[in-house]
């Protein structure tokens, strides 16, 4: 079993969906929900997470302790999301042994080069289907 952890902020929007991109895969993974506050952490509890905790403490503890950490681009660079990602959450998710998705979506000013514009859907899509391949990597 994979365990996955889809980190988020703010509202949790863009968790939530990931999250609910990421239940089709059943009982192959376990999805962790960390949310940067309790309203992003209930909007991914809601979408099917497996376990949820919140907060920076939570972030850090946990990101060393998944295969996977799947989120914005913004999770990687202290005080993105408004601020709500601190120097230790991002230094504690880009230090992680985990897997990386991060995704080029959101309001962080940063700009990834060669990246299109997709729609939230299309960036979901896009990281089950990878996530699919590592699963299948990993069996194979």
């Amino acid at each position: 079993m994979l365990k996955i952890a889809v980190i988020d902020a703010q509202g949790g929007g863009f968790g939530k969906a990931l999250v609910e991109g990421l239940t089709v895969l059943g009982d192959q993974v376990d999805i962790l929900a960390l949310g940067t506050n309790v309203f992003a952490t209930m909007a991914m509890r809601k979408a099917g997470a497996h376990r949820y905790a919140t907060g920076e403490n939570a972030i850090c503890f946990n990101a060393d302790k998944v295969d996977l950490i799947i989120g914005g681009v913004g999770i990687l660079a202290a005080n993105s999301m408004l601020g709500e990602i601190t120097q230790q959450m991002a230094n504690s998710i880009s230090s992680s042994h985990a897997r990386k998705i991060v995704i080029p979506f959101g309001k962080c000013n940063i700009t990834v080069p060669g990246t299109t514009d997709y729609t939230l859907k299309e960036l979901v899509t896009m990281s089950v289907e990878i996530i699919q391949k590592i699963l299948e990597e990993s069996h194979g």
